[in-house]
């Protein structure tokens, strides 16, 4: 059976108070035992959120493809690694739209991400336009194809999937259960296609859209979901306890 995953993405909020706060808050919830639960807080918190959370894995929001150099304000890969990070975000929207990485460039990121032992959760979507004008799949398919494909089958089964469709990211839209089950089987489909019927089975495809305590339970039941990459309702304790609660799952 495949994992099921719930991954927190912080983004860039929480003061140093808050995100302290939300640790001790976090290690009071009770998960979910059949769940793996991640969070990915910003850079300066990661190293103490490593030593706080007792049962949540830790992960970044971003590293540079090159081991070290002259690339000030960027950190590697080996250095996440370095400091026993093992999960690394790459290819999320708001880094492709506001920092207009290609995937060529996150190509690049998932190999070093592998290379350095480091479990690469990478996120796929399309934006409003490609949405209306219905070139949704082709358009997911070239990100996929671009960024991962690339890889040997040992080495793309140690990725996470995410589908974030841009259009309901922080806009308060959701995709239908409908829409995220139909590009959630669309996904695994290509990937039985470029590896195996066995390694798509295998593989997480998690939903990246706004998902919340009140659209959770149907999400998490469609057959191809297997968990959500949460980004506002991972912030309050209170709401992401619900988001991995056996209540909200129906393995």
């Amino acid at each position: 059976m495949r994992k099921k995953i719930v991954a927190g993405n912080w983004k860039m909020n929480l003061t140093g108070e808050e995100y302290r706060a939300l640790c001790k808050e976090l290690n009071e919830i009770s998960l979910f035992n059949a769940l793996d639960v991640f969070v990915f807080p910003p850079m300066l918190y990661i190293a103490d959120c490593l030593k706080k959370l007792s049962t949540i894995h830790v992960g970044a929001q971003n590293a540079y493809f090159e081991d070290k150099g002259a690339f000030t304000g960027e950190v590697s890969m080996m250095q996440l690694k370095s400091f026993g990070v093992s999960n690394v975000l790459i290819g999320h929207s708001e880094r492709r739209m506001c920092f207009h990485e290609t995937n060529q460039l996150l190509k690049q990121k998932v190999d070093a991400a592998l290379k350095n032992q480091i479990q690469a959760f990478f996120c796929c979507g399309e934006p409003l336009e490609v949405r209306e004008n219905g070139n949704y799949f082709a358009f997911v398919k070239q990100q996929l194809e671009e960024s991962v494909f690339h890889l040997e089958a040992y080495q793309f089964k140690k990725l996470v999937l995410a589908y974030e469709p841009i259009w309901a990211i922080g806009t308060g839209k959701t995709a239908t259960t409908e829409q995220a089950e139909e590009m959630h089987a669309e996904i695994r489909k290509w990937v039985a296609e470029r590896y195996s019927q066995e390694l798509a089975n295998e593989i997480s495809i998690l939903y990246g859209g706004s998902c919340n305590p009140s659209n959770a339970k149907a999400l998490f039941a469609c057959p191809n979901v297997d968990g959500g990459l949460i980004g506002g309702a991972s912030l309050k304790a209170e709401d992401f306890s619900v988001l991995v609660s056996k209540e909200t799952w129906t393995i």
